[in-house]
């Protein structure tokens, strides 16, 4: 069995009550959004699918907290004729619990894509980075992350294949497309990086 790492558990509130996803080998899975504040005072809203049998052992529509451990996920789909990266929390556990905002992560996989090194108007280091994540079954998540400061510029100098293991969370982005129908709102989601380490290639 290929080696896994991609773990993270993050407490927040519910937005609102899961929603059907989809049915997979005879189980159903369910969408909803969780609200993970920051210590900066700002937000993330983390997708989540989750199994319709753990979501019975809790009670959804009863407010509070929510601690729910699982693993990142991508999945490509089409829409409007473009290609699409869904990144997501597909849980493994959920627990009603009332404690802090928590939003922590580890994943390792090899980088494949060249890495993209640059600065920004006042002088910050970023480095963006995908990961491609293995999974059971010979499969693989392809996670993008963003890496900051001195761990941006150690990570730039980074090849394809290079495995890297990352410590950090899982944020949201709104950011503007401008369209030929007009500008259009889109919210993007990333790891970023607390802390990186560059790992020895098998």
């Amino acid at each position: 069995m290929e080696h896994t790492v991609n773990q993270i558990t993050v407490r927040g509130e519910l937005r609102q009550l899961p929603e059907f996803s989809h049915e997979n080998h005879g189980k159903r899975f369910y969408r909803f959004y969780l609200s993970i504040q920051r210590l900066s005072g700002a937000e993330d809203i983390v997708p989540v699918i989750a199994p319709e049998a753990l979501l019975n052992t809790i009670d959804p529509s009863g407010g509070g907290m929510l601690l729910i451990q699982g693993q990142v996920r991508s999945h490509n789909y089409r829409e409007d004729g473009i290609r699409r990266l869904l990144i997501f929390l597909f849980a493994t556990d959920i627990l009603a619990d009332d404690g802090p905002p928590m939003n922590e992560l580890t994943i390792e996989g090899p980088i494949c894509k060249d890495p993209i090194y640059r600065r920004t108007p006042l002088g910050r280091e970023i480095c963006d980075i995908m990961l491609a994540v293995p999974r059971a079954f010979h499969r693989a998540d392809y996670l993008p992350c963003i890496l900051w400061g001195k761990t941006a510029q150690e990570v730039s100098q980074c090849g394809i294949r290079d495995k890297i293991r990352i410590h950090g969370r899982l944020q949201s982005r709104v950011y503007t497309k401008v369209l030929e129908s007009g500008v259009q709102e889109r919210t993007a989601y990333e790891i970023s990086a607390l802390s990186a380490e560059i790992l020895e290639t098998e």
